[in-house]
């Protein structure tokens, strides 16, 4: 993997193409254009030469509280994920991952530190169903609910594409949502860092120091 500068805008226009079906093995995190590329390196962290603003999300937290995603984030460093806790696969591994790698800061930078999980399943993932499912990863991590084309629309700031869930041909519920992970600024709340659903415990654990000073990966 090597670390890579995307103009957000570029993002922006892919994100029809990085949908991707938990369980399904399709889909694409490539965006369409490339602003620059720094070769040889090991590192998965792609560093966007404009920022995203953080979403303007005021939706339901585990406790089944208002959560203004803004407000109770500022000045945090925060990561951002989209995804469903029915999810068979990436959903559980790249939250796995980030846990495991926050684990390994120390316990004043974890404790400063944001995780926030948004569901693209609201009807399934209500605030206990949320809340049990993040406890068993990291009882820190924020899980948040509500309307889904709230979700929808702020995951789209994002460059982020999800579909409502639906059935396939078996009957299984699935939802299909983009699988990047976002990281904000503490510095400015600006997301300058996102990874893609290759990154690995050990990508997170070398970036995270960082990333909670503010600084690039």
């Amino acid at each position: 993997m090597r670390t890579k500068t995307f103009a957000a805008a570029a993002l922006l226009a892919a994100a029809s193409l990085t949908l991707t079906a938990c369980g399904s093995g399709g889909g694409s995190d490539k965006p369409v254009a490339v602003v620059s590329e720094e070769t040889g390196t090991e590192k998965a962290a792609t560093v966007l030469d404009k920022p995203f603003e953080k979403p303007d999300l005021v939706l339901t937290d585990t406790q089944g509280k208002k959560y203004d995603l803004r407000k109770e984030t500022e000045g945090k460093p925060t990561l951002i994920y989209f995804g469903y806790t029915h999810c068979p696969d990436v959903c559980p591994s790249t939250m796995s991952n980030i846990a495991v790698a926050k684990k390994q800061l120390p316990k004043a930078e974890q404790d400063d530190l944001r995780v926030v999980f948004v569901t693209t399943d609201p009807d399934r993932d209500n605030p206990a169903e949320l809340g049990k499912w993040l406890k068993g990863i990291d009882p820190q991590f924020i899980g948040l609910t509500g309307d889904f084309a709230t979700i929808q629309a702020g995951a789209r700031t994002l460059g982020i594409s999800l579909d409502a869930p639906r059935k396939d041909k078996s009957g299984k519920i699935i939802s299909e949502h983009g699988t990047q992970v976002i990281a904000f600024s503490p510095k400015t709340d600006g997301g300058y860092v996102l990874y893609g659903e290759d990154a690995t415990v050990d990508d997170y654990t070398k970036d995270l120091p960082k990333i909670v000073k503010g600084a690039n990966p």
